[in-house]
């Protein structure tokens, strides 16, 4: 059997047992792709889930995607045809543009526990830094799932904001991402002479931010301090007088020691020490609602995983690389030239150089659709 068709058959095995339920179904925009396409067709409708698994399992779709918009008449086109009724509030976290020190090792294809702790950490900073405290919103009005490769989407689906306009949006965005940050205002004397205040960790917003991550930054230690741009020297005072500088910015005095040029010094740590939630939030995903996104518990083509919805004590707990397999069953015969190492299923598969062995479908599957193995056979997988 031809490798594609033997995915599309375990695809298609997996569907028939998945329970794919996304809320108001006939509102839905729905898309669908394949091998070579991540989007292939889109402007489809299906009235309810029996509909939906049905299409499921005769096209036995690599790729799966919904509208966070609700429309009136969903398949229409183009676009205004549709007849807007409101769009959820979506986040779209990948990991792909941060230069993390494992991407190093294993290039950004690939993806790694540390990795994918950096974007579940972003996930969790996104809704309890920002949507539960800074917007409102209850845990009720969030939806969490994996994206089935290298992060995780986040959808508000709180009726208030269905009537968001973009240019809304794009303030929220904004918002999150630091962007148009006064630091004169979060430091009203950063531009004088004398005692530098400065928010405290008790604060609302982002003063409040800035300072409980300083803090955390701080009590980290000397090398996280260097991170930040902080030259050694100066680190290790602040680090050694750590419970001086604490209790000072839990004061709001920012001025517990002495910083040549500080005005100058801190300007330049606090924009690093802004929360860059730019670099992991896909804002088009957000400001756009005729974006379509990942459809919860289906396949991702890119991986072989599934794009898992998640509770919040589900997230916490969670590794995608152990619990979004969808392929349990079998071993395929790959060849591989050379391709980094990953562990799937707790268990360490690589790093490969020009080998023929046998890997579980689930990492056959994974090294395959990444572009790194040639399968020689799948009859094993039987």
């Amino acid at each position: 059997m031809d490798v594609k068709e033997f995915i599309l058959s375990q695809v298609r095995e997996y569907y028939r047992n998945a329970e794919i339920a996304p809320t108001n179904i006939e509102k839905r925009e729905f898309a669908y792709g394949d091998f070579e396409q991540k989007i292939a067709q889109r402007h489809l409708s299906f009235k309810n889930k029996a509909e939906l698994k049905a299409f499921a399992l005769e096209k036995a779709p690599m790729h799966m995607h919904y509208s966070p918009a609700l429309y009136r008449f969903p398949d229409a086109r183009p676009m205004e045809r549709k007849e807007l009724i409101g769009a959820e509030l979506a986040f779209d976290i990948d990991i792909t543009d941060m230069d993390l020190p494992c991407q190093r090792v294993h290039g950004k294809e690939f993806v790694c526990k540390d990795c994918l702790g950096v974007a579940k950490d972003e996930a969790f900073k996104l809704i309890e830094d920002f949507l539960i405290p800074d917007f409102g919103f209850k845990k009720d009005e969030i939806e969490i799932n994996f994206s089935g490769n290298r992060g995780y989407h986040v959808h508000v689906v709180s009726k208030d904001v269905l009537s968001l306009k973009d240019d809304a949006r794009k303030e929220i965005t904004d918002y999150i991402s630091g962007n148009g940050l006064d630091f004169n205002e979060i430091f009203p004397t950063m531009s004088h002479k004398g005692v530098l205040l400065g928010p405290k960790p008790t604060d609302l917003g982002w003063s409040g931010k800035i300072a409980r991550n300083f803090i955390k930054t701080l009590e980290s230690g000397v090398d996280s301090l260097i991170a930040l741009g902080i030259e050694r020297r100066v680190a290790k005072n602040l680090y050694q007088k750590k419970a001086l500088v604490e209790m000072g910015i839990k004061n709001g005095n920012w001025d517990m020691i002495y910083i040549k040029k500080k005005k100058e010094f801190w300007e330049n740590i606090l924009k690093k020490q802004v929360i860059k939630q730019s670099d992991v939030i896909d804002k088009n995903v957000t400001i756009n609602t005729t974006h379509v996104i990942r459809l919860p518990d289906t396949i991702h083509g890119s991986t072989g995983l599934i794009a898992k919805k998640l509770s919040f004590s589900e997230l916490e707990k969670f590794n995608p690389l152990n619990d979004a397999i969808a392929f349990k069953k079998g071993e395929m015969k790959v060849k591989i030239e050379k391709a980094p190492a990953m562990m799937m299923a707790n268990k360490v598969y690589g790093p490969f150089d020009k080998v023929e062995e046998y890997l579980p479908s689930y990492a056959a599957i994974y090294y395959y659709l990444k572009g790194f193995a040639q399968v020689l056979d799948v009859g094993a997988s039987y």
